[in-house]
């Protein structure tokens, strides 16, 4: 069967571009994939232009020939395939939109490795033409290249033994082991890498047969490239000590921080490692000192609520809680608000754990449970420090709630998180606790609930009329649809093909007032309480996240992804 070279020669013979009696002359390099040989080959021997040429290869393979601005500028995340897959096969992903995967390949009728990436990663695909060497440039720019690309410093640790959990490698093994130049070179390029894509955690994962990697962004989480299993040991070790924990200690979780300044940027990581079956998993929080907002009008606040909001923290005295999940910017609001009413006319003091962003002006003290310093601990001994405010990182037990309505009660002004799904819910979880209603009521002066969106990328968001699948799923009339589109994404070079770029937070304010402040004496469930606040103005985190749908700063899967527990809109 003759080569791909000679396939596409007869081709351009046959479209007449080539005499014949050329190929005698041409003397074809015997370079099946991707003709770059070819094309430089024939536009040297002035046989044919450039433009005539790809015009015809993008006929014969029935495919586009990728233009410069084809090209990804960012990397595209696509979970399972590997940078080897992609060299060996001759091609890189190029966008994502709609389920559909474009990638620019040196060979379109490789169709065995157009079905492996379809089969791999569950999307159509589309192929683009594109010269060999500008490909493999191209995955070299975005997935790693030269001496510090994951391959070539997996080619270095080749003398490093094969994992296994049963074996007890001595401590001062596994201290060589993380002292290697090529294990440091690794875990140095996971964490700049993490940072280069907007990462907020890292997660290094253990099974049976692999050690993956994942990062976080924008609260989703992706594989990427990941080492092979066998340099579990070495990788674990490493952060271990980067983290300044146990490394001989594997049958425990450990916290521990790590300061690095990457890429011209002092960032914090918090540590955690806990056992598995199959090794120790490791997760690094990424704190960018650099990244965190710090003004309070820049949070996501619809104009009312962030009135409401703002005239609540200028109180002298009472207890605003901010709840919601895990990784759902309570901390982040808490420090805007803290910084909003920061001044030298008052002593603000915070008890965290652990601490992740440093204010200026303000006392912070994080929390050691392991010296006796818990929050409890911290919390009496602040109260006889004279402070006007006090943050309490979270209340996690009766004690604390307990102190903390008390410091209230003293005329403090009290900011502190928990974890409820929506405001009225934090009423009935500290009643829950034993906490007096009385003192509920007289203390707490507002709640705020509050999840994280990711932001529609301007630059490929998409308007679309209301369809019958969208209104069942927002469960609202098709009245209330009249006069706007919806948007979605469609994923473009600005946004890595994600479709999103960074979050904004969607809202549900309770402010306290003497129908609540009844309510709460009266002991009524969360329900009750809800609905007494929507009929004075309240709007759900659902309705809320719904007006930024409709000023098409989100989508509606968005929205419906965060709010997964409400039952109605309206």
């Amino acid at each position: 069967m003759e080569n791909l070279s000679s396939q596409i020669f007869s081709f351009l013979v046959d479209k007449g571009l080539i005499e014949k009696t050329e190929l005698e002359k041409a003397s074809l390099p015997d370079q099946a994939p991707g003709s770059l040989s070819l094309e430089d080959h024939l536009i040297s021997s002035g046989l044919i232009t450039k433009e005539a040429f790809r015009s015809a290869l993008a006929e014969f393979f029935g495919a586009s020939f990728a233009q410069e601005e084809d090209f990804p500028v960012e990397s595209v995340l696509v979970n399972h395939l590997s940078i080897q897959f992609m060299r060996e096969s001759k091609f890189v992903p190029a966008r994502l939109v709609n389920n559909e995967l474009t990638v620019i390949m040196s060979n379109p009728h490789d169709f065995y490795t157009i079905d492996a990436i379809r089969l791999a990663t569950q999307y159509e695909v589309r192929a683009l033409v594109g010269r060999e060497n500008e490909i493999l440039e191209a995955i070299d720019r975005h997935y790693g290249s030269g001496p510090t690309s994951m391959e070539k410093i997996i080619e270095d640790m080749e003398n490093i033994p094969e994992y296994s959990p049963e074996e007890e490698d001595s401590i001062d093994h596994l201290r060589d082991l993380a002292s290697e130049g090529p294990v440091i070179r690794l875990v140095n390029l996971v964490i700049s890498k993490a940072i280069e894509t907007r990462a907020s955690d890292i997660h290094f994962e253990p099974f049976e047969d692999q050690f993956k990697v994942r990062y976080r962004i924008d609260g989703v989480l992706h594989n990427v490239e990941s080492p092979p299993k066998r340099l579990q040991a070495a990788i674990v070790s490493r952060i271990k000590i980067m983290a300044k924990l146990n490394i001989a200690e594997r049958r425990l979780p450990q916290d521990g921080r790590i300061m690095l300044r990457v890429k011209g940027k002092e960032v914090d990581f918090r540590v955690s490692s806990i056992p598995t079956i199959y090794g120790e998993s490791l997760v690094l929080r990424i704190l960018d000192k650099t990244s965190i907002l710090m003004e309070v009008e820049r949070l996501g606040f619809p104009e009312d609520t962030l009135a409401g909001f703002e005239y609540l923290v200028e109180r002298p005295h009472g207890i605003i809680l901010v709840t919601g999940p895990t990784g759902s910017g309570k901390t982040t609001t808490l420090y805007c608000a803290l910084q909003k009413i920061n001044s030298s006319e008052k002593k603000i003091i915070t008890v965290e754990d652990p601490v992740e962003y440093q204010l200026k002006g303000v006392n912070q003290i994080q929390v050691k449970p392991s010296i006796g310093l818990s929050f409890s601990n911290a919390l009496r001994s602040i109260v006889r420090q004279d402070p006007d405010v006090i943050l309490i990182g979270e209340i996690r037990d009766a004690e604390t709630a307990e102190i903390a309505i008390h410091s209230a009660l003293t005329g403090h002004l009290v900011l502190s998180t928990l974890h409820t799904n929506d405001a009225p819910s934090a009423i009935t979880r500290l009643l829950d606790m034993g906490m007096e209603d009385y003192l509920l009521s007289s203390t707490i002066i507002g709640l705020l609930a509050q999840r994280l969106v990711r932001v529609a990328c301007p630059n490929c968001r998409e308007p679309y009329p209301p369809d019958s699948p969208i209104l069942k799923g927002l469960k609202t009339e098709v009245k209330r649809l009249n006069g706007f589109n919806l948007f979605d994404v469609k994923g473009c070079e600005s946004c890595a093909y994600t479709g999103y770029r960074g979050r904004t937070g969607i809202f549900e304010f309770l402010k306290v007032n003497d129908e609540i402040q009844r309510l709460i004496l009266e002991k009524k469930g969360s329900q009750v309480i809800k609905e007494a606040a929507r009929k004075q103005g309240m709007r759900t985190l659902r309705e809320d996240g719904w007006m930024k749908v409709r000023q098409g700063m989100t989508t509606v899967s968005e929205v419906l992804r965060v709010t997964q527990e409400e039952e109605i809109l309206y």
